[in-house]
Formats: structure tokens, C-alpha cells, sequence
């Protein structure tokens, strides 16, 4: 009968799975308030007392669903951060899966802003938890891994902030600016095309910008892209 033990807590553990994943889509479109947790139950395919089994309230739940997908994102960041490849290579890999992620987990981006409304307005928010969990440790880690690259003479010897926030606010504004993007120039930022686009000169740019050597930052973009094609999203989730 031993055998059945960990086959139960597998299923418990497939069934809490179920529901954080189910709970990061509904909260994401419908909001912390607008929310409910029969609409989640269901869509994880449990019933609702399995729920609160597991998750004392909605509050607990999304507590809960936010910080799964932190610890998901903190662990594929840090994994990259220690992969193979020189420092620019690594880092070059890491800014381009922040690209990916932005039109492929459109759940965490509408999330970051309702908590940033939240913070706004002074209500409850998860922002703390997300700072000290995945922000402070992440930023920690890369301007050791960037100081790493700049003392061996790969990168080019600049304030290692100014390199990650050059970099990653880069991507956060292409997002951000997409519906401006379309009524100014009415191109679609969000089309396939153009992110595949923008994702190849995100690519090249840092190849030509971080590097000391240029010739080795084009090898390292070209590199990289071919390593990291595109993601296949099945719809990409326009910014309105």
C-alpha cells in the first residue's frame, strides 16, 4: 500500500498546480475584485471545497498564484545567468527571453500593472513580496554576473545598472507604447512580423553596444537568435 502515498501527493501537487494556473489567467483579466473562485475551481477542473483546501481565500490564492509565477521566472533567470557562455552571451540571453516574455505571458505583465494601480491608489498589493523574492535577488545576481563581464574585458567598462536598465527598459517601453505605436504610425507592434522584427534588432543592438570587441558581439547575436527562435504563442494578447 506504501506505493499509493506518493502517487496521492503527486495528484495533490498536479491539483494545486491546476488551480495557481487557472488563478493567474482569471485575476489577470478579470482582476483581483472581479475574480471568482467557482470560475477557477472549474477551470482547473476541481471543485471548490479542493480549493479552499488548499488556499484559505481568493486573498491567499492570489498571493499564492503571484508568487508561483515569480518563483518560476527567478529560477529560468538565474539558470540562464549560470548557463554556459561568456557573461555577454548570457546576458544577451536573458534580455531576449524578457522580450519573449512580454507577449508570451501576457498574464504576468496585466498583473504587474494592477498591482501597480493598487500601490498607486494605497491598497494592499503584492509588490513588497515581489521585490524582495524575485527583484532584489535578480538585480544582485546580474550586476555580479555584468562586474564579472566588464573585469574580463568582454563588456564595455560602464555603471552595470545603466546596462540593465538600458537594456530592459528598452523592452518594457516597446510594450508599453504599442497603442501609441499603432496610432501614430499605424503599424501593429503586436503583430508576429514585427516582433519578430524587434526581437532580431534587440538582439543586434546589444551585440554592437555592450561589447568591446564589436566582431564578437555580432558572433554572440547571431549566436543567441539562433539558439532562441522565436516562441510559437497561439494569439498574442494586444495591449489596448
Amino acid at each position: 500500500m506504501r506505493p499509493a502515498i506518493p502517487a496521492r501527493t503527486e495528484r495533490a501537487d498536479q491539483s494545486r498546480a491546476r488551480i495557481l494556473e487557472a488563478a493567474v489567467r482569471q485575476f489577470s483579466e478579470y482582476g483581483l475584485a472581479g475574480a471568482r473562485t467557482e470560475q477557477i475551481a472549474e477551470a482547473a477542473g476541481v471543485n471548490k471545497a479542493l480549493l479552499y483546501y488548499y488556499f484559505k481565500g481568493k486573498e491567499d490564492l492570489y498571493a499564492a498564484a503571484l508568487e508561483s509565477v515569480i518563483e518560476t521566472m527567478q529560477a529560468a533567470s538565474f539558470a540562464l545567468l549560470e548557463s554556459d557562455g561568456s557573461v555577454g552571451e548570457r546576458f544577451v540571453r536573458l534580455m531576449l527571453t524578457n522580450f519573449d516574455r512580454c507577449y508570451s505571458f501576457p498574464e504576468f505583465q496585466t498583473l504587474m500593472q494592477q498591482e501597480m494601480v493598487r500601490l498607486h491608489r494605497g491598497e494592499q498589493n503584492q509588490l513588497t513580496m515581489m521585490a524582495e523574492r524575485f527583484i532584489r535577488p535578480m538585480w544582485i545576481k546580474l550586476e555580479e554576473v555584468l562586474k564579472e563581464g566588464i573585469a574580463s574585458g568582454e563588456l564595455i567598462p560602464v555603471d552595470p545598472s545603466q546596462m540593465r536598465y538600458a537594456a530592459l527598459g528598452a523592452n518594457i517601453f516597446y510594450f508599453l507604447s504599442a497603442p501609441l505605436t499603432r496610432l501614430a504610425f499605424g503599424v501593429d507592434p503586436m503583430d508576429r512580423g514585427e516582433l519578430e522584427r524587434r526581437r532580431k534588432t534587440v538582439v543586434e543592438f546589444l551585440g554592437q553596444t555592450i561589447f568591446i570587441d564589436r566582431k564578437h558581439g555580432a558572433r554572440v547575436a547571431k549566436r543567441v537568435l539562433a539558439a532562441m527562435p522565436m516562441p510559437q504563442v497561439k494569439r498574442i494578447k494586444k495591449r489596448k
